[in-house]
C-alpha cells in the first residue's frame, strides 16, 4: 500500500485495516521468534507500514480539530 493509497482511505478503513495489520505484525514476529522467516524484512516493512497508517490517522485527527 502506498501513501496516496492510504489517503484515498475512509478513516473507519484504515482503523479497520490497522487492527489487521497490527495483528498480523505480532503474529509474525511470534513465528519468527520460533523459527526464522524466508524474508526478514518483511518484519520491516509491515512495522513501517503500520506506522505510515498510524500517522495518517493522526494527521486527520488534528486537522479535524
Amino acid at each position: 500500500m502506498k501513501k496516496e493509497e492510504i489517503k484515498e482511505l475512509s478513516t473507519q478503513d484504515l482503523k479497520d485495516r490497522l487492527v489487521e495489520m497490527e495483528k498480523e505484525y505480532l503474529q509474525m514476529q511470534i513465528n519468527h521468534s520460533i523459527s526464522p522467516l524466508d524474508n526478514p524484512a518483511k518484519i520491516t516493512h509491515d512495522r513501517k507500514m503500520i506506522a505510515r497508517v498510524k500517522t495518517e490517522l493522526r494527521q486527520r485527527e488534528l486537522n479535524n480539530k
